[in-house]
């Protein structure tokens, strides 16, 4: 009885009941059509009554005998089709489950049940299965949350990608539908194509010729001898190819795989030749370049020629490697020995020269608040060019306060009304027949104006610092020595050995001899025979010793506020010596910390010192070392330069302390990897 009254109150729905009202409609049209057959005396009226009549008796017999089959044929199809859909599903060979909205297991196939192999799986989160799934990021539109990490299974780690996606149900409950793809086969078929995949190498000996220099006749063949074994030893003992193209450079090419196996040692060749006895302090070098990343070989080749490049504009000794978009360095530790050739410099010297004697206009910049290095280096190549008689400017848009006492010098001279211009006016200046010269800084953004780079099609760098990845581009004439002691001795050199017999005025030899004498502190560090040389060539033009020392000299505030930067001085990892400088004077704080950074050297047992300031919304390091560690590499790590003994960067939105925190960390991991 009760099933009786349950099937009275079963109601059509659907398709179904959408096709029983047609019905109804086909049947009141057919009535009254027999109607209007009937008013308007059509003789076949009857016909369409007896029509009428059976359609009738059929639809009712439908409706009433028929209805309760058509329910249970329909009923029965749902359920059997819901059970095979549900086998199906439990069957799916993609691992899915059902979760709640707190992410708790309320049902998963036998898929998802056996590679997670628990069978009290149910009602336990997800995120205690699979860690990186967690309910805080489950998405709340219908975009798919989607994560990818490894899984350890019975037959061992799978790479695996889960997608969960939202599903709402009819009765507006949330559930999150969550499917499991295993991605092992693929990462694995990815991973032999990177393995078989080739890298090309070009090595260079940094100072071939310098070592054969220091060895007697007798000795050469023997060095050569050693230094070719251990770098064919090295390359093919790793299952490389390795030819041998000139006296000093070899082509070696090898697989991805190998090159993981060089990457794992760090490149021990580089410390393997360096222990090669050639009789002298100087160490044999190695500089390499490596491209990767790109099934042509052609490519891959033209990537290690560049990266040889950025190796040798770095100071040698090292390995830059160029795996598709990424860039990472080895080595670089030791300082780049002073070559005391003068061909390079005379070379590059008489090639400035014809550079800018093929153009009308020269506009010469250094870096953006710019020291006394840059404006000493500047003002020289503002006296090569004037030499030429040339039309030329310097670029100077904030004069610090270092610079300023020698600023106020040229201004002072009539000769020098306007040669001093900000960017907008360079900018209006530049066209075809314009060369932009730059100093003391080869990174574009970093000039103190970047937008004449663009501006213009000729041009010259000319810098002491280490290459970044990113350097000017399309240079017709760079020369980037990272022996050299500053930009000013650089350009000290181009006047020297340019064969023009150039005559220098006392204020112009004063502001160069100043930059040689900031940046070597005082000929103390990285002062070699070029150095001297060059402050030679200076003080015959008339600089004066005791007028720089006066000009250069430090106002009481800035004394006191550098000697508290060096008492509150921490020791880090026993070597390391870090502070922070207050501007407390009100004077220049960059320049500040870059002195309490200088003098922190002075305490015995301090290999490296950083020296952080708060400016604006920045905080900046200053990095200084003697010989022993490559602060450039410490820097680079924070998303900065310089080179092995001189170097800085600065971070945006941070405090000191994340900074300070960071840069320890950075010492810290770095002296564990033996990077430094």
């Amino acid at each position: 009885m009760e099933q009786i009254e349950e099937s009275k109150k079963q109601k059509l729905t659907g398709k179904l009941r959408q096709s029983i009202a047609w019905a109804i409609v086909t049947e009141i049209g057919f009535a009254a059509l027999v109607v209007l057959s009937f008013v308007y005396r059509n003789e076949f009226w009857w016909i369409l009554l007896i029509g009428f009549g059976a359609y009738t008796g059929l639809f009712i017999y439908i409706v009433t005998a028929l209805r309760k089959g058509i329910l249970r044929e329909v009923i029965n199809f749902s359920e059997d089709y819901s059970s095979t859909q549900n086998t199906m599903l439990y069957k799916m060979n993609i691992p899915y489950g059902m979760l709640d909205k707190k992410g708790n297991v309320l049902w998963m196939n036998k898929r998802l049940e056996d590679m997670t192999d628990d069978s009290e799986i149910y009602g336990r989160n997800i995120a205690g299965i699979f860690p990186k799934i967690t309910p805080n990021n489950f998405p709340e539109e219908s975009d798919p949350m989607v994560e990818r990490f490894e899984y350890e299974t019975e037959d061992g780690t799978r790479q695996l990608r889960a997608e969960v996606r939202k599903v709402v149900s009819n009765g507006g409950v949330t559930y999150y539908g969550i499917y499991i793809f295993d991605e092992t086969q693929q990462a694995q078929m990815k991973q032999k194509l990177m393995d078989d995949s080739f890298a090309v190498a070009l090595i260079d000996i940094d100072n071939y010729e310098d070592v054969l220099e220091v060895v007697d006749d007798f000795s050469q063949s023997y060095v050569t001898g050693i230094i070719d074994r251990k770098i064919r030893d090295y390359f093919t003992g790793n299952g490389a190819f390795i030819k041998k193209l000139e006296k000093d450079r070899y082509l070696s090419v090898f697989r991805h795989e190998d090159l993981d196996r060089f990457i794992g040692n760090r490149f021990s060749v580089l410390e393997d030749v360096k222990g090669i006895d050639v009789g002298d302090e100087n160490n044999v070098t190695l500089s390499i370049g490596i491209g990767a990343g790109d099934n042509d070989y052609g490519r891959c080749y033209e990537v290690s020629k560049s990266s040889l490049e950025l190796a040798l504009g770095r100071g040698g000794d090292q390995v830059v490697l160029r795996d598709g978009e990424e860039v990472s360095y080895f080595g670089g530790k030791s300082q780049h020995m002073e070559s005391n050739t003068r061909v390079k410099a005379r070379v590059k010297a008489h090639a400035l020269r014809k550079v800018i004697e093929s153009k009308e206009r020269v506009i010469i910049m250094g870096h953006k608040y710019a020291d006394i290095d840059a404006f000493g280096s500047a003002l020289g190549m503002y006296c090569f060019a004037r030499h030429l008689g040339k039309e030329a400017f310097v670029v100077l848009n904030e004069i610090s306060p270092s610079v300023k006492p020698f600023y106020d010098r040229f201004m002072s001279r009539e000769e020098y009304e306007g040669r001093f211009i900000k960017s907008n006016a360079a900018i209006s200046k530049a066209d075809a027949e314009t060369v932009v010269i730059v100093t003391d800084v080869n990174r574009p953004e970093m000039t103190e104006c970047p937008e004449i780079l663009e501006a213009v099609n000729t041009r010259v760098v000319f810098d002491h610092h280490r290459t970044t990845e990113n350097p000017i581009q399309n240079v017709v004439l760079s020369h980037v020595d990272t022996t050299a002691s500053s930009a000013s001795e650089m350009v000290t050199e181009m006047m020297q050995f340019g064969s023009m017999d150039i005559k220098l005025k006392g204020f112009e030899a004063d502001a160069l001899y100043a930059g040689i004498v900031i940046d070597t502190d005082q000929f103390n560090t990285k002062a070699g025979p070029r150095t001297f040389e060059a402050a030679a060539f200076l003080r015959r033009n008339g600089a004066d010793v005791a007028r720089v020392r006066k000009l250069l000299r430090t106002d009481m505030d800035e004394y006191r506020a550098v000697a508290n930067a060096v008492s509150r001085a921490e020791i880090f990892e026993d070597t390391f010596a870090i502070t922070v400088y207050e501007d407390t004077a009100g004077i220049n704080p960059i320049e500040g910390a870059a002195k309490a950074a200088n003098d922190l050297l002075d305490i015995a047992g301090v290999k490296a010192s950083f020296a952080l300031v708060k400016t604006g919304d920045q905080v900046r390091i200053s990095a200084r070392s003697i010989d022993e560690v490559n602060v450039q590499l410490i820097m680079e790590k924070l998303g900065g330069g310089g080179h092995l003994g001189t170097a800085g960067a600065q971070i945006n939105d941070a405090t000191v302390e994340f900074v300070t925190a960071q840069l320890k960390s950075t010492i810290k991991d770095m002296l564990e990897k033996g990077e430094i």
